[in-house]
């Protein structure tokens, strides 16, 4: 059997809580001379001003407390970090959370919000290498206006979606995807509701009041931008995937008889991925309807959080042949951009790419013509691949995004295309080796496109560093290897960039939709 139950500690070393995390500095540690503030950044090409370099985070713990009345969240998140250089203050990503006080180490810390930091001062500098808790307890409002935010308000709840820099509006953190961390949630709700997220149920406690907590915990890290949290009003569907895996839908009750056939899909989706990608890498999938049907809720159809896709329940009531596709999409996901994160934002194609490209084969193969009419993946190529050098020109190469086109249809099908030329490159049996090779080194870590390419060219036994760079950086379409009468159309200026997400609400790029 492929997924087993692991054998795991008592209940209370298992849960991970806070105060289990808060072991401080060790005495042991030489204080440095030059202490510094920490840089504030971790450099991301797209979003410059994630994260901080002073630190690295192994594990979070989230406490949160929902009340219906007032449809706040009284919260504690505790971080234990380890330094990477001598910190006389340290930074945390924040926005939108009422901060009520922050230790270090156990023992009170000075802070100030500046921005979309909170900046952090300890009782006393921390060494290098110091391995060290921080707390922070604050409130937050879902229903609170931000420039960006994470949180979905339901009417009985919440859930998140915090792709790609919106985590920091939920919890504190270290919000960029190259510093993943293991993860507990516990969630106390009040009866009739359920606490729900990443991971798997580890523990249930009744407590005063009518209210339950709920603690969960992932297997493997996550990186900020694909934790999924959700309290409502939600029954849990649970069922079985191949080889075992434990398959749990979190919908919402009113809607579950409607649901069902949609989710029922998910056992047959699994079991085509992993003929072609592997095992599956989790301990857990299923589904969240999302209990809102706000168009302004969030702005795209599904989000792939890890081990529970987040969907707008609405997507979800069309037929199969409608939403099967996009169900493969995210499903993918779980293999390109949650077990392997981006290094970098730049390196979304790596993500988005790989999910257009088994969610359009899933697509082909189950005889559905996609949005143009299309029902080979050739034709389809070969009607991106004329768009190239428009779509270079407008939204620049697929492995070089900003902030603005990130999400637009060349991270998408332009990602398709790469990799589309990559198998008529090498062939098919290359290509799924170089698939299977990259998922395994990078497992439950972040990757970069220099890392694919590298893999590329060591499994495949051809340089493929120029071909690939050609193709993922160049400012001209390649020429697709084995279709020599393919063209691409010339370019216009005055046409504009390929529509992106985030500048056309309720607009996705995903060719599977």
């Amino acid at each position: 059997m492929r997924y087993r139950t692991r054998v795991t500690a008592p209940a209370a070393a298992l849960i991970g809580t806070a105060a289990a995390l808060t072991t401080g500095i060790p005495a042991q540690a030489t204080p440095r001379t030059d202490p510094s503030p920490g840089p504030e950044t971790l450099g991301d090409p797209v979003y410059p001003d994630l994260g901080n370099d002073g630190y690295r985070v192994s594990a979070y713990h989230l406490d949160f407390a929902y009340d219906a009345t007032t449809r706040l969240v009284e919260a504690t998140a505790t971080l234990r970090i380890r330094t990477t250089q001598p910190l006389s203050r340290l930074s945390l990503d924040a926005l939108g959370l009422d901060i009520r006080s922050v230790r270090v180490g156990g023992r009170p810390a000075a802070f100030e919000q500046v921005a979309e930091k909170l900046r952090i001062t300890p009782a006393r500098t921390l060494p290098a290498k110091a391995r060290v808790t921080v707390c922070v307890d604050y409130t937050a409002d879902p229903r609170r206006t931000l420039p960006h935010t994470g949180w979905v308000a339901t009417p009985d709840g919440f859930a998140v979606c915090c792709q790609p820099n919106s985590a920091h509006t939920v919890f504190p953190c270290n919000d960029h995807p190259s510093d993943k961390a293991d993860f507990t949630f516990r969630l106390t709700v009040p009866g009739g509701l359920r606490g729900v997220a990443s991971g798997r149920l580890v523990r249930t406690e009744q407590l005063d009041g009518d209210r339950t907590a709920y603690t969960h915990r992932s297997r493997s890290p996550i990186a900020t931008e694909v934790v999924q949290i959700t309290v409502g009003d939600y029954v849990i569907k649970d069922r079985q995937g191949p080889h075992g895996l434990p398959l749990r839908d979190v919908v919402p009750t009113a809607r579950a008889a409607a649901l069902e056939p949609a989710l029922a899909l998910t056992p047959a989706l699994v079991q085509w991925v992993e003929q072609r990608l592997g095992a599956y890498p989790f301990e857990t999938y299923g589904l969240l309807p999302c209990n809102s049907d706000d168009p302004q809720a969030f702005d795209f159809t599904g989000l792939e959080t890890q081990t529970l896709t987040i969907y707008k329940p609405n997507y979800l009531l069309q037929e199969e042949s409608k939403i099967g596709s996009h169900m493969m999409h995210e499903l993918v996901h779980s293999y390109f951009g949650n077990s392997v994160s981006p290094a970098t934002w730049a390196d979304l194609w790596l993500n988005e790419g790989h999910a257009d490209f088994y969610g359009l084969l899933y697509r082909y193969e189950r005889g559905w013509p996609d949005s143009k009419g299309m029902t080979t993946m050739e034709a389809r190529m070969k009607d991106t691949y004329a768009l190239g050098d428009q779509w270079r020109h407008t939204s620049g190469p697929v492995a070089a995004p900003n902030a603005v086109n990130l999400f637009d249809s060349q991270r998408y099908v332009g990602g398709v295309l790469v990799l589309y030329a990559l198998r008529q490159q090498i062939g098919e049996a290359a290509f799924s080796a170089v698939e299977h090779a990259f998922l395994e080194r990078y497992r439950d870590a972040t990757a970069s496109t220099e890392d694919y390419i590298a893999v590329a060219s060591e499994v495949s036994g051809q340089d493929l560093t120029g071909f690939l760079r050609d193709w993922l950086y160049g400012t001209k379409t390649p020429r697709m290897p084995g279709h020599p009468d393919w063209t691409v159309t010339p370019v216009q200026p005055s046409l504009a960039a390929p529509r992106s997400r985030r500048d056309s609400h309720h607009h996705d790029n995903s060719a599977t939709l």
